[in-house]
């Protein structure tokens, strides 16, 4: 068989080249969507109780389930229940925000809690905590644990702050208190909108 009958009826490279790229781009197009549908969402942030490190209408992308709490973690929850703590340190469960919050775990369960809000200072397991991402100190104290400070995360829980502390109810506030992990629903990975902002989120 000579070189012409063997390529008989095939398509010339020009039409071939573009069917093999339509063909890579679907499949392209279906992984993305599937990656999309079952293991990444995008949402957008409201409020500013995460300044400076998330922006009013920054659009984010954030994992659609969310596995064991590390501390720093910027985590997206349903803050439908409030968790605190009465004088005898029993735990008090009451209706919550009914709202997604953003916020940044500080300390997962079996680690204390405290704060001088004089100073602004937030300590872990009686060490202070290092935040360079804060924008203001942590002067105010919201009514959550008043009194029982330090305070020990309870087992299944987290305890989470805003990174902009003076506007932002958080962990601290009797409308929050200790965060069920079960409430968690994904973690913030990477910043996609404003452009001049797009980048991973720490």
């Amino acid at each position: 068989m000579n070189q012409r009958n063997k390529r008989q009826g095939a398509l010339p490279a020009p039409v071939e080249g573009f069917f093999g790229f339509v063909e890579t781009f679907f499949i392209t197009m279906m992984l993305a969507s599937l990656l999309f549908i079952y293991f990444l969402r995008v949402t957008t942030i409201n409020g500013e109780s995460m300044l400076e490190t998330l922006h009013p209408d920054d659009k984010v992308i954030m994992t659609a389930f969310y596995g064991e709490p590390h501390q720093g973690d910027i985590v997206v929850l349903d803050a439908k229940e409030s968790v605190t703590m009465n004088e005898a340190g029993e735990l008090v469960k009451g209706r919550g925000m009914d709202k997604l919050l953003v916020k940044r775990i500080i300390a997962c369960e079996g680690q204390t809690v405290s704060f001088d809000f004089q100073r602004g200072i937030v300590y872990v397991d009686g060490e202070e905590y290092r935040e360079s991402y804060i924008s203001g100190l942590t002067h105010t104290d919201e009514g959550a644990f008043t009194g029982n400070y330090p305070v020990t995360v309870p087992e299944g829980y987290v305890f989470v702050l805003g990174d902009n502390r003076r506007n932002s109810r958080d962990s601290r506030s009797s409308e929050l208190g200790f965060v069920d992990a079960d409430n968690i629903i994904g973690k913030v990975l990477f910043r996609i909108a404003p452009y001049s902002d797009i980048g991973k989120v720490d």
